[in-house]
């Protein structure tokens, strides 16, 4: 067992090994789940598998021979990723994978194999690619070269038309029971309970607490929990929180902590339907509220609108409780 990888990345790498093995690994492949599960770790296990020219008794990439050594180094000349490219004016990194990426990548694909006897490209995130990167690919996913592997990498496979899933033989990555999470995020060296409360906070998702635990995240969802209670208690203003939350890179994080933490609020008042009701629809308009944030609207603004809406949802579940509680002591 290859102890580098979480158990749920391996449960994925060994059902692929054995499919390529026995020659049942399909030229397009989509490996997909939610992010930050390893699915790209295994898919760069699986090509030095495949591009190794020396595996070792068990089907294991070498590590020694030329292909693993230029693999190491990143200069393959079989081996290719496909992901965002800087702009034309080189400032920043494009949003979508384009259709020259798409139509350079199936132009080496169609080449002979420098070494060896095979080419693997992998896309990543494959959801990115536009419409007209999307009619490129497929035309390179209907027709298949001998030893030619073209990989998709994606958290979000709907958002891929269907004419391309249909052709990829799909591996699925899924979040691992709780007891299996802990154990992984214990065994990277974090406390029991630090462990516990980022998985809770996200929802079972190791790579996504581990991540947050190394980036200090949790404090932020602390921080966004407390200004929603000030809020509520009329201890900040809503305007100068708004411009707070949305000052820095971190601002679509706290709308999704602000969502995550109305769902924990509605489970805490099952006994209250009314009020349960009015925090799923604060969680779906702080995700609408995410969304708007891609876009050109004011950020600012768009959160004012949304703390406006959770102050006065909590004023009035306060009020309510406060009469209720008078006409039972009355």
């Amino acid at each position: 067992m290859n102890t580098a990888f979480a158990p749920w990345q391996q449960a994925v790498y060994e059902q692929m090994a054995g499919a390529l093995d026995a020659g049942r690994l399909g030229h397009g492949l989509m490996f997909q789940g939610p992010a930050r599960l390893g699915k790209i770790a295994v898919a760069e296990r699986l090509a030095r598998r495949v591009l190794c020219t020396d595996r070792r008794g068990d089907g294991e990439p070498c590590g020694q021979c030329r292909d693993c050594r230029l693999l190491d180094a990143g200069s393959h000349p079989d081996f290719q990723k496909v992901s965002f490219i800087p702009t034309r004016d080189g400032t920043k990194l494009r949003t979508e994978i384009v259709i020259e990426q798409i139509r350079r990548l199936s132009e080496q694909l169609a080449l002979t194999p420098q070494y060896g006897v095979a080419q693997v490209a992998i896309i990543d995130p494959a959801d990115a690619i536009n419409p007209s990167a999307a009619n490129a690919l497929l035309k390179t996913l209907e027709e298949p070269v001998p030893g030619r592997y073209l990989w998709l990498v994606t958290a979000y496979p709907g958002r891929l038309p269907a004419t391309i899933r249909s052709r990829c033989q799909k591996f699925e990555f899924r979040l691992p029971p709780r007891e299996q999470a802990l154990a992984w995020l214990q065994a990277q060296g974090h406390g029991a309970a630090v462990a516990t409360d980022a998985l809770d906070a996200a929802r079972g998702h190791p790579g996504l607490a581990h991540g947050w635990i190394e980036g200090g995240e949790l404090g932020l969802r602390r921080e966004v929990r407390a200004d929603l209670d000030a809020i509520t208690a009329g201890r900040l203003a809503v305007v100068a929180t708004a411009q707070r939350w949305v000052a820095d890179e971190h601002a679509d994080l706290r709308l999704r902590f602000a969502a995550d933490l109305a769902v924990e609020a509605a489970a805490n008042r099952l006994t209250d339907p009314m009020r349960a009701r009015s925090l799923a629809a604060w969680f779906d308009r702080a995700n609408r509220a995410r969304d708007l944030l891609r876009t050109t609207v004011r950020a600012d603004l768009v959160v004012v609108e949304l703390l406006m809406a959770w102050r006065a949802g909590e004023s009035k579940h306060a009020t309510k409780h406060a009469t209720t509680r008078q006409g039972i002591d009355a």
